[in-house]
């Protein structure tokens, strides 16, 4: 009887897996390639439910706070990744392949925007589902006052704050997509992810996908009396679709690009994949 292999995969053979990712994921068809994006911007979005529900009333210091909401949020990669998505901010992975010249830059450009825009749709069907649900009146609405309050805290970051946060965020995401390339089992990948992404949550990076649960389901709340009149004197004026558009969503997204394409993909590709003939 053949003996089953147990140990981890080594870097350089993490670096050949992720590059054989990136081939696969560039020659889907748009059918596949979009709907398995849907998938994962639901996953996220529902992660993101998960980590409001749980700290919505917590009574613990705001640092145990959000380590406990890093763990309810990685649901969000655990479901991408062992029931099998495409993510955005995983997918700047893919930069790996392209140094390889294994596929190119249009190839890639074009599976980011066609995975970003799948992540959106399935995003915005949970925050309309999770909205629909009344899950927000929960504790006398106390969840949905920490829902569009999460919005509004975002909402405040400037241009360079948003593309920062993005950056550092999409480093520790790609380090656990990476972390899962060494990995044989379930139990492996979902140890590999929990750590790296409770500690972006824990300390309040910014996540593209993420925030298109958090700000759409904060816009929604926005109309509500029942929440907002909890929350007087607060201005959300500045809580608008436009505004999330461009100049938070828009900042985070080139910041998680550059985190996961540059600080982990090529500098994995440099390290493991550059001397390859």
């Amino acid at each position: 009887m053949k003996e089953a292999v147990t140990n981890s995969y080594v870097p350089a053979d993490m670096a050949l897996r992720a590059e054989a990712s990136a081939i696969r994921k560039a020659n889907r068809d748009f059918v596949t390639a979009f709907f398995l994006a849907v998938q994962a911007g639901s996953f996220i979005a529902l992660g993101a439910a998960f980590f409001t529900a749980v700290i919505h009333d917590s009574a613990l210091g705001a640092g145990l706070t959000r380590l406990v909401g890093g763990v309810a949020f990685s649901l969000g990669l655990i479901l991408v990744v062992v029931a099998g998505a495409d993510l955005f901010t995983g997918d700047t992975l893919m930069i790996m392949g392209c140094l390889s010249r294994k596929i190119t830059v249009r190839q890639m450009l074009r599976c980011w925007a066609f995975v970003f825009c799948g992540n959106l749709a399935g995003a915005l069907a949970i925050v309309w589902l999770v909205h629909a649900s009344g899950h927000w009146t929960a504790n006398g609405a106390a969840v949905g006052v920490k829902a569009l309050a999460i919005a509004q805290a975002k909402m405040g970051l400037t241009f360079g704050q948003a593309f920062s946060s993005g950056m550092l965020c999409n480093i520790l995401v790609c380090l656990a997509i990476w972390l899962c390339h060494a990995c044989r089992s379930v139990t492996d990948k979902i140890l590999a992810i929990l750590f790296p992404i409770t500690a972006f949550v824990a300390m309040g990076f910014e996540h593209s996908i993420a925030n298109m649960y958090f700000v759409p389901a904060g816009l929604l709340l926005k109309g509500e009396p029942t929440v907002t009149r909890l929350l007087p004197g607060v201005d959300l004026s500045g809580l608008t679709a436009a505004r999330f558009a461009l100049t938070h969503l828009l900042p985070v997204a080139i910041g998680n690009m550059v985190g996961g394409a540059v600080f982990v993909g090529m500098v994995y590709w440099v390290l493991y994949l550059r001397k390859r003939g």
